[in-house]
This record gives structure tokens, C-alpha cells and sequence, in this order.
């Protein structure tokens, strides 16, 4: 028998998607798994996060490269994806990975106020600028650590004079008046 087969491996049955090879087996265990993510977000109620990191230190001392997307339910039953991290395809289709990462972040648009929530790890309220134009806050928070930036479309434009803030524990609220 060959090493393959006693691996589990069928041989000619690669398919190549320009990103390695990949067989049968994995292709039907990747849609298993992806049947199984969307169980879990059913009785989750709603929301699912999965994350991951890669030590990256062979291309730049403490480099890590961050990665998770959130899958939530919207109204109506839509799915709605969110990628974060600092792991990103470009136009190009190429993979880049970048010092800056992007956080979660949720909107919610209430009675009286946008309240938006970034997940911030690592990062103290005098590390954070925010700049809100229109409908577009952009977040950027620097330590000696990390680089976190985002641009969130709001749901209504809003001005920078009726923001507040706050961050504990790596958990950034943002309050903006309508």
C-alpha cells in the first residue's frame, strides 16, 4: 500500500486552488465545518467569532499576524461577515499582512445615540484618536505594542462635538448624540 493511502490520502483526487492543494477528504471536512459554523451561529443567538494568530517573528521581530471574522444575524435573518485582524487579501489577491490591525467593532443605532463598540486589546483611552466626519468615525489608537485603525460608516452623519468616549479593558465605547 502506498504512504498515501495508508495517510488517508487518495491519489489524482488534488484539486489546486492557487493557494495548495487541496483533496477531496478536505474539501467535504471544510464544507462539514462550515455547515457546523452555521448550527453554531443559530444557537448562539445570533453572533459567532472565531479568531486566530501566527507567529510571524522570521519576517519581523514580535510580528504577529492577526486574523477571525464575526458572522451575525441581522434583521430579517441576514448573515452579515466581519473580518478583523491585520491579515488582508488585496485587490490583487494577494495575502498582505500589515503592523496595523483592524479591530471588531459593532454600531448600534439607538433612540438618542450611535453607540459603537471596538474590541481594542492592549490599548489605554490616551492611545485613541477619533475623528468623525459625516458618517465616517475613523478609530486609530497607538501604544508600544500596537496599531489598531478603522473607518466606520455610521447609520446618520453626526458632528465630532456630540462624541464621547471611553476604554476599559481593551473594550472602546463611543457615544455619538444625534
Amino acid at each position: 500500500m502506498s504512504e498515501k493511502k495508508k495517510n488517508g490520502e487518495e491519489e489524482g483526487l488534488d484539486l489546486d486552488f492557487g493557494i495548495g492543494k487541496l483533496g477531496w477528504r478536505g474539501l467535504f471536512k471544510g464544507i462539514e465545518k462550515l455547515i457546523d459554523l452555521a448550527t453554531d451561529l443559530k444557537e448562539a443567538g445570533g453572533e459567532i467569532k472565531k479568531e486566530g494568530e501566527i507567529d510571524l517573528s522570521h519576517l519581523k521581530e514580535g510580528m504577529k499576524g492577526v486574523f477571525g471574522f464575526s458572522i451575525k444575524t441581522a434583521v430579517g435573518g441576514k448573515s452579515v461577515v466581519e473580518p478583523f485582524g491585520n491579515i488582508k487579501k488585496t485587490p490583487e489577491g494577494t495575502v498582505e499582512v500589515k503592523e496595523e490591525r483592524e479591530p471588531l467593532t459593532d454600531v448600534f443605532d439607538e433612540k438618542d445615540e450611535i453607540l459603537v463598540i471596538a474590541e481594542i486589546p492592549g490599548i489605554e483611552k490616551e492611545d485613541i484618536s477619533l475623528n468623525l466626519k459625516g458618517d465616517i468615525l475613523e478609530i486609530s489608537a497607538v501604544s508600544k505594542n500596537k496599531i489598531y485603525r478603522k473607518e466606520v460608516l455610521l447609520p446618520v452623519e453626526a458632528d465630532q462635538e456630540n462624541l464621547s468616549y471611553t476604554c476599559k479593558n481593551g473594550i472602546l465605547e463611543v457615544r455619538i448624540k444625534k
